[in-house]
């Protein structure tokens, strides 16, 4: 780091300029503070984000464990620590701006809420959304991890939970780790059930919404839940 001019270096320049002009390398140096022998914290830090996967950078190193941050030379499990919980961090601050403008007659404000905490998944996770007779949201519950099909997942489930929590409506939320959240048949099979479900007990439910790459399909706002007909597109 000596090398570099002292107004260039990471800590110095954004006293100076603000963090806004760090680039991703830079910020996690600040972070880090140290490299290693041989090696700036400047340095390390292009490392690690060359290292995350699929070269991904910062989106890459979300997904790294501390056990596979700790195989980058340079990086014990002090710095493996702090990397995961920069991403914890940055995750927890997206969802609360986005509870800020949460709606829950908007599926563009739901699927902002939880697209952080979801679209990084590697299998699929049914959520339930259990909201008051206010619209106020009582209780968010992951129903199911693995594979969401309308076979394995029982209405039930969904029901119980709803009802121990006396909920009067409800929202559906999973995610398609191929980035692409177009409904499969399965998908609406399940929305259909869960519907039908609510009708016999009272609860309504509101949408059922998929989670993709930074994009998020309504099946209400596509009117698969007025529709009678079976469809969708296998993942």
């Amino acid at each position: 780091m000596k090398a570099i001019p002292e107004e260039e270096r990471p800590y110095e320049k954004c006293l100076s300029r603000g963090a806004e002009c760090l680039s991703n390398a830079e910020l996690l140096a600040v972070i880090l503070r140290t490299g290693v022998r041989g090696e700036s914290a400047l340095e390390l830090s292009r490392k690690i984000l060359a290292c995350g996967e699929g070269g991904k950078g910062l989106l890459g190193i979300y997904h790294m464990s501390i056990s596979d941050l700790q195989k980058i030379r340079g990086v014990g499990r002090v710095k493996a620590v702090q990397i995961k919980c920069i991403a914890e961090l940055s995750r927890r601050i997206a969802k609360t701006q986005a509870l800020s403008r949460l709606s829950f007659r908007d599926p563009e404000s739901i699927a902002e809420y939880c697209m952080e905490e979801m679209r990084h998944q590697e299998q699929e996770i049914l959520r339930v959304l259990m909201l008051n007779s206010k619209g106020a949201l009582i209780c968010d519950e992951i129903i199911s991890k693995g594979t969401v099909r309308a076979s394995l997942i029982s209405p039930r489930e969904i029901y119980i939970s709803a009802l121990r929590h006396l909920a009067v409506s409800i929202i559906l939320v999973h995610n398609h780790p191929s980035g692409i959240p177009d409904p499969s048949r399965e998908d609406i099979l399940l929305t259909r059930r869960v519907l039908e479900a609510g009708r016999l007990i009272g609860i309504e439910l509101l949408d059922h919404i998929i989670i993709g790459d930074r994009q998020a399909v309504s099946m209400r706002e596509q009117g698969i839940l007025q529709e009678g007909e079976d469809g969708g597109r296998d993942r």
